[in-house]
């Protein structure tokens, strides 16, 4: 009889299913492994074949020339244009003040109107200037009727004092002779004293009869009101400095036309140059004018020259105050123009890209004559009718061989300064 512990023998059973375990875990190591070294193999193979289609392709691009846009340069014409903005001014602009105090009797025109020189504007009533003209009339009166006073005492003293003086000697003393005498030249002196009263007084008279013909305010010229500040019983004073304006009028014919010109075209303008104007507002229109004076320096902080441009304006269809478009006609100072991104700015200085036979490049250096903006003047270093590459790219070099196409934006660009 066995009275052992039955727990110390494994069963059959167990003993086989540890080995079939091992074997699956070895089988599943096995499995990874062989996936682990496919995948590198394909990645590998993948990478290699890459870099094979990098190398052709490079290898491709590096004999294919590089494609680039080329202009022909083409012949400067005679004259160059270019439009900037401008501003439009009156030809005169005034402020009108009273010259007198009083108040606003009547206002006879209002803005808009047009008003000859010389029209009564407003009117204004005086009554402190009135008065003071009466009472200066007055005292010139006076003044008058003491001068025929002095006069008659003056002839009374000359007679007596010739009696006097011819009265045989003995019959008066040489002291009364010298009293009539003084009597005579006080009376005289009195009457020139009382002449010049006179003339003092008329004076004043002409002063403020001057003052009273300043109570008609009326136009210093021919224009357009176009401000009125006042109406009926307003107080006037005849300070300019502490007061408001009566009104404001401008003369608008002829007209001024005020613009910018930057420094490299300002060399061309000149007095006398020929100017069109053109305004958004108004299309179809142009109007013309001439360079009538310039600042003659440029402004250090824009580096611009101010224009002014004189022109008819009959039809007042241009008012001051307008954004216009002012185009200036300027000589050429360059034989030839090219676009701007024909340029290369080296060390050396500026240079173009010339593609010559065989579509061979060649770097040139060139002096830039005038730049237009749109377009470059040359004044040397290229001729009409040779290609320039737009935009070379800083790895091209000279000898080198590319694939040139014409680009007629580029050539657009260049020409719409002969426009």
């Amino acid at each position: 009889m066995n009275t052992g512990d039955s727990s110390n023998h494994k069963a059959p059973g167990d003993r086989r299913a540890k080995p079939d375990i091992e074997r699956k875990l070895k089988m599943f190591a096995g499995i990874f492994l062989a996936l682990l070294l496919i995948g590198f193999v394909a990645v590998h193979l993948k990478k290699s074949a890459g870099e094979a289609d990098l190398a052709r392709t490079t290898s491709v691009q590096a004999a294919t020339p590089l494609a680039v846009n080329v202009v022909r340069v083409q012949k400067a014409p005679p004259w160059s244009s270019f439009t900037l903005p401008g501003e439009t001014a009156a030809w005169y602009e005034s402020s009108i003040y009273s010259r007198v105090n009083g108040y606003v009797g009547a206002w006879n025109v209002d803005i808009g109107d047009h008003v000859k020189k010389g029209e009564v504007l407003a009117t204004i009533q005086t009554p402190d200037l009135d008065a003071k003209f009466a009472a200066a009339r007055a005292k010139v009166k006076a003044s008058e009727a003491l001068v025929l006073v002095r006069k008659a005492q003056a002839d009374f003293a000359k007679t007596t004092y010739e009696r006097w003086k011819n009265s045989p000697k003995g019959v008066v003393s040489a002291q009364e002779r010298d009293s009539k005498k003084a009597d005579y030249n006080s009376t005289c002196a009195l009457l020139v004293q009382a002449k010049a009263q006179v003339g003092l007084d008329q004076s004043l008279v002409n002063n403020l009869m001057a003052l009273e013909a300043y109570k008609k305010v009326e136009a210093p010229y021919g224009g357009i009101i176009t401000k009125r500040n006042i109406d009926i019983g307003d107080l006037v004073t005849a300070d300019s400095h502490h007061t408001t304006p009566l009104y404001c009028m401008v003369k608008d014919n002829p007209i001024r036309v005020f613009t910018f010109v930057p420094q490299r075209a300002s060399a061309g303008i000149v007095v006398g140059s020929r100017a069109e104007v053109t305004v958004n507002d108004i299309p179809g229109r142009v109007f013309t004018g001439k360079v009538t004076r310039t600042a003659d320096a440029l402004n250090t902080e824009a580096r611009t020259l101010r224009v002014e441009v004189d022109m008819p304006n009959p039809e007042r269809l241009l008012v001051a105050g307008l954004y216009v478009n002012v185009k200036f006609r300027i000589p050429s100072k360059g034989p030839v123009i090219i676009p701007p991104a024909a340029l290369v700015f080296r060390s050396s200085g500026p240079q173009v890209c010339i593609v010559g036979p065989k579509n061979r490049v060649v770097f040139r250096k060139v002096t830039i004559a005038r730049d237009n903006g749109n377009s470059v003047e040359l004044g040397s270093g290229v001729s009409a009718g040779e290609r320039v590459a737009l935009n070379i790219s800083s790895d091209i070099s000279t000898g080198d061989t590319v694939d040139p196409h014409e680009s007629r934006t580029g050539l657009a660009d260049a020409q719409k300064i002969q426009r």
